[in-house]
């Protein structure tokens, strides 16, 4: 196999998004009174979702009350559905605004939906007072926009804040990306790569559960308002703050008294041990008779026979979302007032936190909060502007070890990159060899593996602002292979030709060449050492067996070496084979049956 020259590689492209990717999350230094750190927030994803089959050219929205222009024509004004005002000039860019005029209402009764072409049923109209031919239009899909008296219309929601996202459904997976609900019982996905809108999505599984809520509030006469299945357990709430839970699928309950705190917006229960659950509970109504003051945040351990109040000095603002992370004991809870952070012993009664605001996110309600699967990572969902994420505050408290390459604890393998999130070292040490630290920020700091590493188990030391401290002892394997992989879940895959990034909109094509930038290759040859970059020529090539498949099928891998110029980057080219369903596809690597995480490439003819 011929080690041809890697010239292909965009340099400064493959270094700022190395870089992005080895530190993959920015974030601040911890509070010095050892409360949460200021998070850091990324936006993923887009504002609008794109229009299918609403007979739009471009993207939809959430519902727009209002629309008007100012009395020069100059400035178009719209009002969401949930109260914001918005303002562009330029038809493109919008901008939050408290000075729009006060206008009437235009006249819209006897419209239907779908009249004159636009998207949805109209809500409001405005006709510009320079040009009768061009008109706005409010709809419960966006706001929208003709030029020629209503015979066609663009959308006008692309950079507009008003997504209607309800809950977070799935984070990034194995070349899955982030998945909401859309109010309406719709779902929408941010594929990886995606740089557009959020795509219409699979909605099954929502429909299921309000299948299931009504089937529940239908059984117990009243409205079932949440529910949440885990195993066996299944836990409910109702609109006037009933709490319901049984261990053998509904045969039986437990029955908790209404509160009157408000609906039951969300249950959170622990996986591994289901009698713990959080339940978060909406706005008190006004003429209520509170029986439990201010409960908003409620939590069991007794498979909802007792439940204990954890509210404390939570705003008095509704609750819609709550997850938690049994081993910190960090509970995180979306609210009217943004997202709070609090501790508390999830395995014990009484003992209720003390809430810090997070940050960073706009001043809106936010509608959920979700962990990922290894507690890492803070996503949440933020009513009009859409999904956010950060490094879990927590983590801060209780840094963990895992891949560079995509954030998850696993095995290391010689050479492998990994990260220690939420500490800043100095300096890391296995007994008596010093692991080369290759960055170091406040929030996650990068390392390799020796490529002479000995042994089975891996034991760290770090020093951290003259503090010694050491983490749980790494399994060591041949090969731990991982596909590096941004924020969205998106691979880091490069056409082989152009160097260019691919992504959903630079597909690969057939016959071409994908470089695979990974970790966890293990050793090379001929041998070299960990904490120096690649050489540029008669690079070091991978000693152990690479096979790469593409939708289950295994492809030609053409070579697999160090990435040159790079420190810790593998290099694993494959051709393209002929595809005959073309569209996503799903690809991997092994080596012995060591598999790496799944990402999404797109390919065309």
């Amino acid at each position: 196999m011929a080690d041809r020259e890697v010239g292909t590689i965009d340099s400064s492209v493959c270094k700022s998004y190395s870089v992005a990717l080895l530190v993959p999350l920015a974030f601040l230094a911890a509070t010095a009174n050892g409360q949460n750190p200021a998070a850091q927030w990324r936006h993923v994803g887009g504002y609008a979702v794109d229009g299918g089959q609403n007979r739009v050219a471009g993207t939809v929205s959430g519902a727009v009350d209002r629309v008007w222009y100012s009395g020069d024509g100059a400035t178009l004004y719209i009002q969401t559905a949930f109260g914001l005002k918005f303002q562009t000039l330029d038809l493109e860019n919008w901008a939050a605004t408290t000075q729009a005029p006060n206008v009437p209402r235009a006249n819209v009764l006897g419209l239907v939906p779908g009249s004159a072409g636009v998207p949805g049923t109209i809500r409001d109209l405005a006709v510009s007072p320079k040009n009768p031919d061009e008109i706005a239009a409010a709809t419960d899909l966006g706001v929208f926009r003709s030029a020629d008296a209503g015979k066609s219309w663009t959308s006008l929601n692309d950079g507009l804040p008003n997504l209607p996202v309800a809950r977070l459904l799935n984070l990034p997976e194995n070349g899955q990306g982030v998945r909401i609900e859309l109010r309406g019982n719709r779902a929408a996905e941010w594929p990886p790569g995606e740089k557009q809108a959020w795509l219409a999505a699979d909605n099954s599984d929502i429909l299921t559960e309000a299948q299931l809520r009504a089937a529940l509030g239908a059984l117990s006469g009243v409205q079932v308002t949440a529910v949440t299945v885990s195993g066996d357990a299944v836990y409910a709430g109702t609109a006037d703050g009933q709490l319901r839970a049984s261990s053998d699928r509904g045969q039986s309950w437990q029955v908790y008294p209404a509160t009157g705190s408000g609906p039951v917006e969300r249950i959170w229960v622990n996986p591994e041990d289901t009698r713990v659950a959080i339940a978060v509970f909406g706005k008190t109504p006004a003429n209520a008779m509170v029986l439990d003051q201010r409960a908003h945040v409620l939590h069991t351990i007794s498979g909802g026979v007792v439940w204990d109040n954890l509210t404390a000095n939570l705003p008095d603002v509704a609750a819609h979302g709550v997850t938690a992370d049994v081993a910190s004991g960090a509970i995180y809870v979306a609210t009217d007032a943004g997202v709070f952070a609090g501790y508390a012993d999830l395995a014990s009664l009484g003992a209720s936190p003390q809430w810090t605001a997070l940050p960073g996110l706009p001043s809106v309600p936010a509608a959920d909060v979700k962990l990922d699967g290894q507690g890492n990572q803070l996503w949440a969902a933020v009513e009009g502007y859409g999904v956010y994420a950060t490094l879990a505050p927590h983590r801060y408290l209780d840094p963990r070890v895992v891949n560079a390459a995509d954030l998850v604890a696993r095995a290391v393998a010689p050479g492998s990159l990994i990260s220690i999130l939420g500490a800043q070292v100095t300096a890391v040490r296995a007994g008596d060899v010093t692991i080369p630290v290759l960055n170091a920020s406040s929030g996650a700091s990068q390392l390799q593996v020796p490529f002479d590493v000995k042994g089975n188990l891996l034991a760290l030391t770090a020093t951290v602002g003259g503090t010694g401290m050491t983490f749980a002892p790494l399994t060591v394997a041949a090969a731990a292979p991982a596909i590096f992989t941004g924020p969205d879940g998106m691979p880091m895959l490069l056409d082989g030709d152009s160097g260019v990034m691919l992504d959903a909109m630079t597909p690969a094509h057939s016959g071409g060449r994908i470089q695979i930038l990974a970790s966890g290759l293990g050793s090379v040859t001929p041998e070299w050492p960990a904490g120096l970059a690649a050489p540029l020529e008669n690079t070091p090539r991978v000693a152990g067996a690479v096979s790469v498949y593409l939708d289950r099928t295994p492809v030609a891998v053409t070579r697999a070496i160090l990435a040159p110029g790079y420190v810790g980057l593998y290099l694993v080219e494959i051709t393209v084979p002929k595809i005959v369903n073309y569209g996503p596809a799903e690809l991997y690597v092994d080596m012995g049956g060591a598999v790496s995480n799944r990402v999404r490439v797109y390919i065309e003819p």
